[in-house]
């Protein structure tokens, strides 16, 4: 078994995000109560637990020129995968966030978009030119 990465965030109303991430998004759902649910978002677990709105002090950074969402999570998709996640979501009229290429022409090339979720999370979609630098330092 591959490792699997998990994520646990707080959320302000289950059924609304189990609703988004498995209907908009296509994810599926895992385990779950009336008060937390596992999604499997890509082969990868995310349990969001009922728990209200959190306030983070620095929403934002700048990047190339670009405002991102400091807070924020998300999946890395094939060049396919991506562009086909980004024209489904795109079709539902969601607002969509900075749809860019980072670091163009440098090592860690990618595509980038974001998401926000019910719950006011940044799900960001991301896909490298050469997958195998995700994890690669200049």
């Amino acid at each position: 078994m591959d490792n699997l990465f998990h994520l646990s965030l707080p959320c302000t109303d289950v059924e609304d995000t189990k609703k988004f991430y498995v209907e908009t998004v296509g994810a599926i759902l895992g385990r779950h109560s009336n008060n937390w649910a596992d999604i499997n978002l890509f082969g990868h677990q995310i349990t969001f637990t009922q728990a209200g709105k959190f306030n983070f002090n620095n929403p934002n950074y700048v990047f190339e020129g670009k405002i991102l969402p400091s807070f924020h999570f998300g999946i890395i998709l094939s060049v396919d995968e991506w562009g086909a996640m980004y024209s489904k979501l795109n079709k539902l009229n969601l607002e969509l966030v900075t749809q860019a290429t980072f670091l163009k022409n440098k090592s860690g090339e990618h595509l980038s978009f974001f998401v926000k979720d019910p719950n006011g999370y940044m799900l960001e979609f991301k896909s490298f030119k050469k997958p195998i630098e995700v994890f690669k330092n200049s």
